[in-house]
């Protein structure tokens, strides 16, 4: 059967009409990538309008170096946008910004969890609040400068690692929706290095071709939690004990917060035959429990609040033998999921992993692809 010669071919960002015809809400954050997204789909004839957030307070950011969304990131997204002849829009979302990601992140970290706002912030305001604002903009999708790809499948839209694995941002996108994923391009997700994207920003004439990568969390720009944690909440800080496996007291800490699992140094603790390591954190006993380096390997991981995104239900199988992720820096280890529900499971590492913290992403990977099959967050057990 012939096709509809009067049906035009998928464009770029997979809609049967043209460019011009199709509107593109891009999330700007001021940075090389998400502005080199904005400068192609402009360049491309898309209609583009570019979104930035103000996530906190305005004042306070403009001295922050190397943090997004700060006063200098708002001004770079407004400069690439008309240098390239789009509209743009900042959008106040403290208010949510504050309620959704920053609370939370303070009463996680007080209750002895290694929170990652970067996924709520994902989950709870880019891909939430600020998709519905792009739908409310008669968008057809909104596209971010995230390394990760999305790619059709039998099923509906499938998420897949970035290409260039030393970029992949798959860690913090594990809870994107299925339906979330249908409204969401992301144009970078294919390069195979940054330097591809700085080439592409110097071809727009782009000013941040060269402005360097955030390495923060936006809100705590010099990698000091403590001290974020302590403004946020003044009685935070509470002295304890820090205590062997036994429960023996071997030391006074000045507070819960200034401690992570796996920390070694700082303890305060001398004249030990070996090293002591942070392998537990007793946040309403305000103790801080320290053990042997091989008290830290974990091999059963219990996971809640899964995002699911295999195609047949996550309780269809007894077992899911997969690879995942327990930290964003390491590579997908084999592992084993044993639904308990629809949104919990046991993980059982086939390997035991070090430093496994209540708080963190548990991200789950296809072996033999480039799939994600979503994720959940590690939690004490029951």
């Amino acid at each position: 059967m012939a096709l509809d010669s009067d049906t035009p071919p998928l464009n770029s960002l997979g809609f049967a009409k043209a460019p011009a015809d199709t509107r593109v809400v891009v999330a700007m954050s001021g940075g090389v990538d998400s502005s080199v997204v904005a400068a192609q789909l402009a360049e491309e004839g898309y209609d583009v309008v570019g979104v930035t957030l103000q996530l906190y307070d305005h004042g306070a950011a403009l001295a922050k170096k190397g943090a997004c969304c700060a006063g200098r990131d708002i001004h770079d997204a407004r400069r690439v946008a008309e240098e390239m002849g789009f509209p743009h829009y900042v959008l106040d979302y403290e208010n949510i910004f504050q309620d959704a990601v920053i609370d939370e992140f303070a009463e996680s970290y007080l209750a002895g969890a290694t929170p990652v706002p970067c996924i709520r912030c994902n989950e709870r305001v880019k891909f939430k609040d600020l998709l519905e604002t792009a739908k409310d903009l008669d968008a057809d999708c909104m596209a971010t400068g995230h390394y990760i790809q999305r790619k059709d499948g039998a099923y509906g839209p499938e998420l897949h690692s970035a290409a260039d694995a030393n970029r992949d941002q798959s860690y913090f996108l594990f809870s994107t929706t299925p339906e979330q994923l249908s409204f969401l391009r992301f144009p970078l997700g294919h390069l195979k290095s940054k330097a591809e994207t700085r080439a592409l920003a110097a071809k727009y004439g782009l000013a941040v071709a060269d402005k360097p990568d955030s390495q923060d969390i936006c809100f705590v720009p010099d990698g000091n939690y403590a001290s974020v944690i302590e403004k946020l909440r003044p009685d935070a800080a509470s002295p304890g004990e820090i205590v062997d496996m036994e429960g023996n007291v071997l030391a006074q800490h000045r507070g819960v917060i200034h401690y992570t699992i796996g920390q070694r140094r700082g303890l305060g603790i001398g004249g030990l035959s070996e090293p002591l390591y942070v392998v537990k954190l007793d946040a309403d006993n305000r103790r801080v429990v320290v053990g042997p380096k091989e008290a830290l390997a974990t091999r059963k991981i219990p996971v809640r609040e899964i995002n699911w995104l295999g195609d047949a239900p996550l309780t269809s199988r007894a077992e899911w033998h997969v690879g995942v992720k327990v930290r964003s820096t390491r590579p997908p280890a084999e592992a084993i999921i044993r639904p308990i529900s629809a949104t919990e499971a046991e993980v059982e590492l086939l390997t035991p992993e070090e430093g496994v913290s209540p708080g963190q992403a548990c991200v789950f990977y296809d072996m033999d692809s480039s799939r994600i099959f979503g994720g959940g967050w590690i939690w004490r057990g029951y």
